[in-house]
């Protein structure tokens, strides 16, 4: 367990999913979609556009929607199985676009790995899992509504 303190900013005003950032050199932004590679493990049923689970990014626990099922491609060889699923089952993996109901920070696994891996639960379980590969971030008017937790460090 580490903790810090930051200069003029309340333990209160901090709150899980919250990202610490250099506010000159890249800060942390809420993102309005991203697409990520996803692999089904363990859903009872089918998973289609629509489909709202919570992920868990970090300290996040984020609400998300499928929004689109891009593509399906095989686990290993990542090679385009289908083009626009109707829908997933366990042991499918593919690429979709996501959109998070409340503002959440992400990264692309290439570029901040931390950030850029995540769980998806549902019904008290795992039941896939992902890698981000690319971000579309929220408007900067949006942002500002937003307010994603952004304090310079150094």
């Amino acid at each position: 367990h580490v903790a810090s303190n930051v200069k003029s900013v309340s333990v209160k005003d901090i709150r899980r999913g919250h990202v610490a950032s250099n506010a000159n050199d890249h800060p942390a932004a809420s993102v309005e979609s991203f697409e990520a590679h996803v692999i089904v493990m363990n859903h009872p049923g089918k998973i289609t556009k629509g489909y709202c689970p919570v992920l868990d990014c970090h300290t996040a626990h984020v609400a998300c929607t499928f929004t689109k099922l891009i593509e399906k491609v095989d686990r290993l060889t990542g090679e385009t199985i289908r083009k626009d699923p109707e829908y997933l089952m366990t042991g499918d993996a593919c690429v979709a676009e996501l959109k998070p109901v409340r503002p959440l920070c992400v990264e692309t696994f290439a570029e901040f790995p931390p950030l850029g891996r995540f769980a998806i639960r549902d019904m008290r379980q795992t039941v896939a899992v992902g890698v981000i590969k690319s971000v579309k971030y929220a408007k900067e008017e949006e942002k500002e509504k937003k307010e994603v937790a952004s304090y310079d460090m150094f």
